[in-house]
């Protein structure tokens, strides 16, 4: 079972019902955290900049982590983000391949970190989409659509039988092909 960093988490709040609004709209979100508390942390945020409700004056109705539905079969996620940078803000689309949803976020937290340098506070997933496989775009993508892809096994090490003749050093090299 691999655990990863990052969870998604659906948030539904609303701002404090008053004598005006007896009845307040109710906002849901999707979001990325690694825990519940910075989940609705990232929500309050979100929420003070696109409708004026602020933490002190709203209320957190769910929380709720978003699971995959089926975990085992892979699929093509594409990810729309928006990230900043050194010099500005830039919009951008990545695919990954991927079993749940989760992993391909985790890959593209590491694969901004490392090619961009971009941390994940300066992140903003703004979509995320089960592609199919004609609608993908990249070509890191495509190349694993063939059905007969073959992954060669490059070092095949000939292990002793028994633990009784294992050795730490061998008289002769050891022969790595078959």
């Amino acid at each position: 079972m691999v655990t990863f960093r990052f969870h998604q988490y659906q948030v539904v709040g609303r701002a404090l019902p008053t004598d005006s609004d007896e009845h307040p709209k109710i906002y849901r979100m999707k979001l990325w955290a690694t825990n519940e508390v910075r989940a609705k942390s990232k929500f309050w945020y979100f929420l003070r900049k696109l409708k004026k409700v602020k933490k002190s004056n709203g209320q957190v109705l769910a929380i709720n982590e978003i699971f995959e539905k089926n975990p085992t079969k892979i699929k093509n996620y594409g990810i729309w983000l928006r990230y900043q940078s050194r010099t500005g803000y830039h919009n951008m689309y990545k695919e990954y391949r991927d079993t749940t949803l989760n992993g391909a976020v985790e890959q593209m937290y590491t694969e901004m970190a490392s090619r961009h340098r971009v941390r994940f506070p300066c992140i903003r997933i703004i979509k995320t989409a089960t592609i199919p496989t004609k609608l993908c775009k990249r070509d890191n993508t495509k190349q694993f659509h063939n059905s007969k892809i073959k992954f060669l096994l490059m070092v095949k090490k000939v292990r002793p039988p028994t633990r009784k003749l294992k050795t730490t050093y061998k008289a002769s090299r050891p022969n790595l092909f078959m």
